[in-house]
């Protein structure tokens, strides 16, 4: 299925194939925590950025291997390159203008995030 999704604003949109169905992980880390975040990682060649790469600002921390992105004009976070999976895009569910079937939501630790990462890394492969 395809989804659309956007920012705030919708100065940032995108489009994301994914299952009807949706398994989505909800993680306990700070950043995760204040910005409202529910993961759906998905390979690259399953999501298109349809506008606003002029838009976008990118926030690393720690080891600066993910790559935070979020809407310049509006400040929400629709989708960014994740550390587990480097090779994906991490779509935030949240961000869905298409309304998925269903969500099962998944709790992950990512505040003991390197004892847990590897239950994630299989998650961009096609």
């Amino acid at each position: 299925m395809i989804y659309q999704g956007s920012c705030h604003c919708q100065a940032v949109m995108f489009e994301v194939e994914a299952p009807e169905q949706l398994e989505a992980d909800l993680c306990n880390c700070s950043i995760c925590k204040k910005s409202g975040y529910l993961h759906l990682i998905v390979p690259k060649s399953r999501f298109r950025l349809v506008k606003g790469e002029d838009h976008l600002l990118t926030y690393t921390f720690n080891t600066g291997v993910a790559k935070h992105t979020f809407c310049g004009v509006c400040g929400i976070k629709p989708f960014y390159i994740p550390r587990s999976n480097p090779d994906g895009v991490d779509v935030n569910v949240n961000c869905l203008d298409t309304e998925p079937t269903s969500v099962n939501i998944v709790p992950f630790d990512g505040q003991n995030w390197e004892l847990h990462a590897h239950k994630l890394a299989s998650k961009s492969q096609e």
